[in-house]
């Protein structure tokens, strides 16, 4: 055996938990639809004062203020938290593994999060799977994106047609933000009748069946 042989550097998803949670539940979604080519990584979210929550301290990734579309945001931390992110993809650049061979995605806050950190990013990545989400800071698009190098980038939103946190509505409105900042042939929006705050099996499969169509062998 050639001990010197290396291993191909598997392509990346890096998934993002919501408000509360921790990467270990979605480390158990991804394994249910895992595609044997590919690494997941699911990072936890530090533990911070959300004001949302009457300042309790719990998972997240920036500080939430409220889930409407003019809501006060965090803006310095959302900032933070995407370099943060960034700086994930920079050091498995470092490893082996270029940025358009990762694929960024999370669910809720973790969504929002996958989606602002691609679209002000300069390196290129596969694509982003965004569910039951929103843009932080939309109103600084689409100037905010002007070095970004995802403009076209496919995307893939996902919501559920009865969430009682982040309502549809809100997902189809930043839907159609995105298509004014990146190439709105790359965007694909799924709605699921019945679907609350949370994923279902049809959505699973259809970011399986993204993951497997961005990130294919090679």
């Amino acid at each position: 055996i050639d001990h010197f042989t290396i291993s191909p550097t598997l392509p990346q998803v890096i998934f993002l938990h919501g408000l509360g949670d921790s990467g270990h539940g979605w480390a158990d979604a991804m394994t249910a639809i895992r595609l044997p080519h590919v690494k997941y990584i699911c990072p936890h979210a530090p533990r911070i004062p959300v004001t949302l929550n009457m300042k309790m301290t719990m998972p997240s990734w920036f500080d939430l203020m409220g889930l409407s579309p003019d809501s006060p945001e965090d803006e310095a931390g959302i900032k933070r938290a995407a370099e943060n992110i960034k700086a994930i993809i920079d050091h498995e650049a470092k490893n082996g593994i270029p940025a358009n061979r990762v694929l960024l995605g999370g669910f809720s806050q973790g969504g929002a999060l996958s989606l602002y950190t691609a679209l002000t990013c300069q390196q290129q990545l596969a694509g982003v799977v965004a569910l039951s989400c929103w843009l932080p800071l939309h109103k600084s698009f689409p100037q905010a994106a002007s070095a970004s190098g995802n403009r076209d980038m496919p995307i893939l939103q996902c919501h559920g047609e009865m969430d009682p946190m982040i309502p549809v509505q809100f997902g189809a409105m930043t839907a159609e933000k995105l298509k004014v900042i990146v190439n709105p042939q790359k965007i694909t929006f799924r709605t699921y009748p019945g679907l609350m705050h949370s994923s279902c099996p049809q959505e699973m499969a259809a970011v399986k069946e993204f993951i497997e169509k961005q990130l294919p062998r090679i």
